[in-house]
């Protein structure tokens, strides 16, 4: 298989340009620098010149609460930007996986939201995510859209890190919210879980995030615990903690039409902490 991967510095692009070529396919990663999903024209010559049967889109605009003060940036990125590639493709007789968030959900419902559930995403970066997937699957039924939550990995800016770095810093004791559960996904599984989507041609919208789910305090408890610091975590809320981007009380994903579900959260914390610099691990 050929594939393309826009985004490929983040934390997933790096781990599926990996796990790509660890298979034996053949693969194009390009990074924000090289490729900008919102030129038209760019999107167009980097397709052409891969060549790709599948691209997978890891470019996006992750700063949820920088989109609430420029939704338009991040509309052209995350909307416009997938809208471009998803064109470009049906073009080339190729298709799209793109991936998408949990954040296009309003985080009210009180079981796992599942592909058919209604979207009402709360913020801006929410909305954004929300368009890209409407230009992606209006584009081509051919494509798919692969909706995730709370990702974290080796690379890149994540919760995980975050934790890690405050305990190497010094830090004994650590407020963090009990009121967002979600389902916390290590990039190297969900991966894996986008080669094959891409592989077995898989079209529409597919959730795919780790087995189980805990609150944001639970995890932060398990990523000490695992790496061997000794931190208090107490509890806070989301109200207590001002941020400008609203986020879903609950975050938890499920499928309706995958029954090859990720690995539990916790096999991938256990994964991400093989990986993590020996500067931030006990």
């Amino acid at each position: 298989m050929r594939l393309l991967v826009t985004g490929a510095g983040g934390m997933l692009g790096r781990d599926l340009v990996a796990a790509a070529r660890a298979h034996g396919h053949e693969c194009v990663g390009l990074a924000r620098g090289a490729l900008d999903v919102t030129d038209p024209s760019a999107v167009q010559a980097a397709l052409a010149d891969a060549a790709p049967e599948v691209i997978v889109n890891c470019a996006a605009w992750t700063d949820v609460d920088g989109a609430e003060s420029d939704e338009a940036a991040a509309l052209a990125v995350n909307g416009a930007g997938a809208g471009n590639l998803a064109r470009a493709a049906l073009a080339l007789g190729a298709r799209v996986v793109q991936v998408s968030t949990d954040y296009v959900f309003d985080g009210t419902a009180t079981r796992p939201y599942v592909e058919s559930d209604p979207t009402a995403p709360l913020s801006a970066y929410g909305r954004t995510k929300l368009a890209g997937e409407h230009e992606v699957l209006a584009a081509s039924p051919e494509h798919a859209v692969v909706r995730t939550a709370w990702l974290f990995g080796a690379g890149g800016a994540n919760f995980v890190a975050t934790m890690l770095g405050l305990a190497a810093g010094g830090r004994d004791e650590v407020a963090v919210v009990t009121d967002q559960i979600g389902c916390p996904t290590f990039t190297g599984h969900l991966a894996e879980k986008l080669l094959e989507v891409a592989a077995e041609g898989r079209t529409g919208i597919l959730h795919a995030a780790a087995s189980g789910h805990c609150s944001r305090n639970e995890f932060a408890r398990a990523i000490f615990a695992a790496a061997g610091y000794d931190v208090r975590v107490t509890a806070t809320t989301s109200a207590a903690q001002a941020r400008a981007a609203a986020r879903p009380a609950w975050s938890v994903l499920a499928s309706e039409r995958d029954r090859r579900p990720l690995p539990p959260w916790a096999d991938g914390l256990d994964a991400y902490l093989a990986l993590a610099p020996i500067a931030v691990r006990r």
